[in-house]
């Protein structure tokens, strides 16, 4: 791989395109940017899959991706919480480059993201929700809405991978600051609509739920 596509550090700006790059080139060389007919955990049906735990499995490639994404937003924050199990390496390792703490939500029974294991958080603190990678950004809502229950403010929402094939500002309007560091157009369609059910191509589901 060609070095050049190094992780730009904070004091450096050297645009989108570098750093688009440099992480696409990651997940191809991890093996994780598999083909095929999967079966997403949203329920949409997709042609593509991202397993980032494959880039992140290297302390190295997280470190840096962590500051990358830690840089895109300026100013202290006091949490970076993430939704388990994806976006928990990337989110410790932007918390580490903000020197805040790191926390993470797990679903309880409904399906319904809470805080467990003595997590918490505080009245006016600010929390930074950071996820691995962003498909319908419902999962990522649900972490921001937890964090408003708890009275706090949102510093921003940063994600590895934006997959949903909109801006996450259509997503998440009411959020001011909001970057992923790549941006990667994959078909999906729900199930009734799927073109590789209708040429009779057997869904798997990939992820750490299933394997």
């Amino acid at each position: 791989m060609d070095r050049n596509y190094e992780i730009a550090s904070p004091l450096q700006n050297t645009g989108r395109v570098r750093n688009d790059s440099f992480v696409l080139e990651l997940f191809k060389e991890s093996n994780a940017l598999l083909e095929g007919h999967f079966l997403l955990s949203s329920g949409l049906h997709s042609n593509r899959y991202l397993q980032s735990a494959l880039v992140l499995q290297d302390a190295r490639n997280a470190e840096k991706l962590g500051k990358a994404l830690a840089a895109k937003f300026p100013g202290g924050v006091d949490v970076v919480l993430s939704p388990a199990l994806g976006g928990l390496i990337i989110g410790h390792e932007v918390a580490r480059a903000k020197k805040a703490r790191a926390i993470f939500a797990e679903k309880d029974a409904a399906g319904i993201p809470v805080l467990r294991r003595g997590f918490s958080i505080g009245q006016g603190e600010k929390v930074l929700v950071i996820e691995d990678v962003i498909t319908t950004g419902l999962s990522t809502g649900e972490v921001v809405k937890l964090a408003r229950e708890a009275k706090a403010e949102i510093a921003g929402i940063g994600a590895i991978v934006n997959r949903s094939g909109k801006k996450l500002g259509e997503i998440f309007p009411e959020i001011k600051a909001l970057f992923s560091l790549l941006d990667l157009d994959v078909k999906s369609w729900k199930a009734e609509d799927c073109e590789l059910c209708k040429k009779g191509i057997p869904a798997v589901k990939p992820g750490s739920r299933n394997k």
